[in-house]
């Protein structure tokens, strides 16, 4: 398949996203599942992946990782419909599902491992979407076996990955040096031209991007697992970065908090129009962030 061919069916995915989300899903009792239409050729403009009609009930005292847990285990079963067919290999099996803060990790058996290209990415994100209607679940990582499959451009999946609308609804571009520590722990800059979507921001570009990780595989991800900004924005000049006080307590104690901070702080003020980043914990300033000392403001220092 050459590489137009699979960007038509990437944007399909996209747009299909797009169009089966109602607010109905969301509701804490009933969840939808996500397959992929068996005939392409039913799809017409709605997209490959859809929703399916059938929702999943779930109790509503079952917390969000037992819900994971079911939606996992009745996608895998597969749709009651021969409309539809299942993203995922058959044999495949969950290993394990559990949550770190707003993030999902998802460990399948080996099967998994089979999928590649356009196969992997509906797979991956067939079980994004369906997750993330977990009002808990903003994020998720999917492992085989413990292991990640090192040939995917990316490990993480936020449902905004999923619904971004196709380069045709692009309304700019910001190219940005964004920090990643290498094999040292060195934060070193990795240059990027990232797409502006109706209604987002430089700073919220950049965040996401520093959260999402690193394209170079020689470097890692800035932010600890479980790691995520509750909310940033900008005022003239001055980014605010809004922390959540709650994620602190699902972090583990290795987790490097300082260098996140700093790596997001380097990354912010690569933009032109950023001259001082300022952090608050629960929309509030604050001495301390964990054991990290904010300090405000933090400004840039031009060569």
């Amino acid at each position: 398949m050459n590489a137009k061919a699979v960007f038509c069916v990437l944007a399909a995915v996209m747009l299909a996203g797009c169009a089966a989300r109602p607010d109905s899903v969301r509701a804490p009792e009933y969840y939808s599942l996500y397959f992929l239409r068996a005939d392409l050729r039913d799809a017409a403009g709605d997209g490959a992946l859809q929703v399916t009609t059938s929702a999943v009930p779930v109790r509503t005292d079952a917390g969000p990782d037992e819900t994971a847990r079911e939606l996992l285990s009745a996608l895998l079963r597969g749709p009651d419909s021969d409309l539809y067919r299942n993203t995922l290999p058959p044999e495949t099996a969950l290993n394990s599902v559990t949550l770190e803060g707003s993030r999902a990790l998802v460990d399948f058996s080996a099967p998994y491992a089979s999928l590649s290209g356009v196969a992997l990415t509906l797979a991956d994100y067939a079980v994004t979407l369906t997750l993330t209607q977990i009002p808990e679940i903003s994020m998720v990582r999917i492992t085989v076996d413990g292991q990640t499959l090192d040939y995917r451009d990316r490990q993480s999946f936020t449902a905004r990955d999923v619904l971004l609308l196709p380069d045709g609804d692009v309304v700019g571009t910001v190219t940005v040096a964004l920090y990643f520590p290498d094999a040292s722990g060195t934060l070193v800059p990795e240059e990027r031209t990232l797409n502006l979507y109706e209604g987002d921001t430089q700073v919220e570009v950049v965040a996401r991007a520093v959260e999402n990780g690193p394209e170079n595989r020689e470097l890692s991800g800035a932010f600890p697992d479980g790691f995520r900004v509750r909310s940033v924005w900008q005022e003239e000049d001055i980014c605010f970065v809004n922390l959540s006080s709650a994620l602190l307590e699902t972090l583990p104690e290795t987790a490097n908090l300082s260098r996140a901070l700093l790596a997001l702080d380097r990354s912010l003020h690569a933009l032109e129009n950023v001259r001082e980043v300022r952090y608050l914990v629960d929309g509030e300033f604050l001495d301390y962030y964990g054991n990290v000392r904010l300090l405000e403001p933090y400004a840039r220092t031009d060569d």
